[in-house]
């Protein structure tokens, strides 16, 4: 039986769910809450310090506890105090961090910090809650990627070689998930128009490359004014959740399914020289 099945038949048994969210204080992690929680779920919202949190506290079925994903010893703690409540269906590795300039720009710091973020937390969180999925023999795991987890643009280097690994960690998990019922997806939006940009963004300037970082920052703003909605998103993670499918990688957004169906559609090489083309005057 399907993990997704499996959780079909809790629904028809009227047993409430549960989803577990890291990086729920704001953006699409507080959004995803939120809609879980209006479809009758239980949700443990985890955040960094949910002693500031002011809205999810107010709703019903909703737990917040501590997380700060870098700290591999709190996620043992939480995982453990998460498990100890409900028993977890849904475990949605959303928290993130993004980093933009030239790599010769970026601290070892900043770099670390990325890697620990994006790509080290997920795979922590994930490894927490494998033995409790594997006793139960169901579950899902869903990460946030990006459509950054299947094309580059400039300066991203490290944001992607983090966004790209977990799309490939994904799939490669798939498979001894699969041994115990487990099911693994990705997420991966294109622009959300949240406070990403100011508050989970880090732009590092650097004058040799000047002329690069003002287009792209241009457009870059230009493209999260015209992006979905938080919400919107969230529906996509729900859809995932739910669906019963096979599938591992759900992109979210049209401008993330515009882009992506272009570089199908001419190839990855091509695609990278019109990516080339409009933003490097050579």
């Amino acid at each position: 039986m399907g993990n997704i099945r499996h959780l079909g038949l809790i629904e028809l048994c009227g047993m409430k769910k549960t989803i577990l969210i890291t990086g729920a204080s704001a953006g699409l992690g507080k959004a995803t809450a939120k809609l879980f929680q209006s479809k009758s779920w239980n949700v443990i919202a985890t955040m960094r310090s949910p002693e500031q949190e002011t809205e999810l506290n107010q709703l019903e079925h909703v737990t917040l506890l501590p997380l700060d994903v870098t700290d591999a010893e709190q996620i043992k703690k939480t995982a453990a105090n998460a498990i100890a409540l409900h028993s977890i269906d849904v475990v949605f590795n959303n928290a993130g961090y993004g980093l933009m300039g030239a790599l010769e720009a970026f601290t070892d710091e900043q770099i670390l910090r990325q890697i620990n973020t994006n790509l080290l937390g997920v795979i922590r969180v994930t490894q927490a809650f494998i033995p409790h999925f594997r006793e139960k023999q169901s579950g899902l795991f869903i990460s946030t990627t990006s459509m950054g987890g299947f094309l580059g643009f400039p300066l991203h280097s490290i944001y992607h070689a983090t966004k790209f690994g977990v799309e490939g960690w994904s799939e490669g998990m798939s498979f001894e998930l699969a041994l115990h019922n487990i099911g693994i997806k990705t997420v991966a939006p294109g622009g959300i128009a949240t406070d990403f940009l100011a508050r989970s963004l880090d732009r590092n300037l650097h004058p040799a490359y000047k002329d690069l970082e003002d287009k792209l920052f241009a457009t870059t703003d230009a493209m999260m004014n015209a992006a979905a909605s938080a919400e919107k998103i969230a529906e996509m993670v729900y859809e995932a959740a739910t669906d019963g499918k096979d599938q591992i990688r759900y992109l979210a957004g049209s401008d993330a399914q515009a882009m992506y169906a272009r570089r199908l559609e001419i190839g990855p090489e091509a695609f990278r020289r019109e990516i080339k083309k409009q933003f490097l005057s050579l």
